[in-house]
């Protein structure tokens, strides 16, 4: 099974030191990939870096990183299945942040986990029928 990256997951293994792109490559056969919406969100980190040398430095760690895992794009099937999953999560009372909806949504489609930092978000949890992993650094 493969493994869809949240954001959380990334910031956890920088934060450890780790290369990133090459923890994510030790499952072997398990592909990992990357949605859409969390590469945006590794944009607007290096958009909002503190200084030039920090954003060329982000910058370059996400073009790493994109080279070795793949980015999916945010596409009409999991559109679909972002929509059923808003409908069902706001009907149940248990909506999640809109952002963590499409990395849950691509994680289904893709019939892949979602890997999470150790202290990843626990609203995940509320996405019936979505697989976690914690990441473990």
């Amino acid at each position: 099974m493969g493994v869809v990256v949240d954001t959380s997951a990334l910031i956890a293994l920088k934060r450890a030191g780790v290369r990133i792109e090459e923890r994510l490559l030790e499952h072997g056969d398990e592909p990992a990939v990357i949605p859409a919406i969390v590469y945006a969100e590794l944009q607007v980190g290096a958009r909002l870096a503190e200084d030039a040398e920090r954003a060329t430095l982000r910058r370059a760690r996400i073009e790493a990183l994109v080279e070795r895992v793949p980015i999916v794009e945010f596409d009409r099937a999991i559109a679909d299945r972002w929509a059923d999953l808003f409908a069902d999560l706001t009907l149940a009372g248990t909506m999640i942040p809109a952002n963590d909806l499409q990395v849950a949504a691509t994680g289904l489609h893709l019939d892949f986990a979602v890997l999470l930092g150790p202290m990843g978000e626990a609203h995940y949890a509320k996405v019936p029928g979505l697989k976690l992993v914690r990441l473990t650094v």
